[in-house]
């Protein structure tokens, strides 16, 4: 099984991929193939509204010219998704809402291609704010009919410098689990004998 965790954070050693790589260790001991692929500071711009994924349906945004499509790409190809963030504002990095915006946009007209995958959101914070960030990510989870499992607590740990969140033993200990979390329920679906109940827009 896949996992695929994208870093939204600038601090490509901060934080947010502390975090991330707390969740992966319990995964890759477990046999997952993971991976960390890092959005914030490239040049992923927001959804430009001009619906050509829902003429073309290949899966792509139709705009190629920045690193958006390779990112989705693996998305689609991996049986876990998990978005990590800082919080700005109160909210997630303006990377991670352009890949949040764009990726549900090209699912949705593909016949909800991130459907039954499992998706969890991470948030590294330094005071304030975060819920509003967990939040953020998982509204892409649950309008593209994903799977979300719990965890101990909110995924959040707290630190303001790069590095700082190691000392937030709460917040490792919940990574941890949501690791072990992630894998239980990979290997549940896995084992499930029937298909994934996806339903397409305007159906019941």
């Amino acid at each position: 099984m896949k996992v695929i965790a994208i870093n939204g954070s600038p601090q490509r050693n901060g934080n947010t991929r502390l975090l991330l790589e707390s969740v992966l260790e319990p995964l890759a001991q477990a046999g997952w193939k993971t991976e960390i692929a890092q959005i914030g500071g490239k040049n992923i711009p927001g959804c430009r509204a001009c619906r050509n994924c829902w003429k073309n349906q290949d899966r792509r945004c139709s705009f190629g010219k920045d690193e958006f499509n390779g990112v989705l790409e693996k998305m689609l190809d991996a049986d876990a998704i998990v978005l990590g963030s800082p919080t700005y504002f109160s909210d997630v990095s303006a990377e991670m809402k352009a890949l949040i915006d764009r990726a549900g946009f090209v699912s949705l007209a593909n016949d909800c291609a991130l459907a039954g995958k499992i998706g969890a959101a991470v948030v590294a914070v330094r005071r304030g704010g975060a819920t509003h960030a967990f939040d953020t990510m998982n509204h892409l989870f649950l309008i593209s009919q994903m799977i979300v499992p719990g965890s101990i607590y909110w995924n959040m740990g707290y630190g303001g410098e790069p590095g700082q969140v190691a000392g937030d033993a709460e917040a490792l200990r919940n990574m941890s689990h949501l690791g072990h979390a992630i894998d239980w329920l990979g290997k549940a679906i896995q084992k499930s004998v029937t298909p994934y109940p996806l339903r397409k827009r305007g159906e019941a």
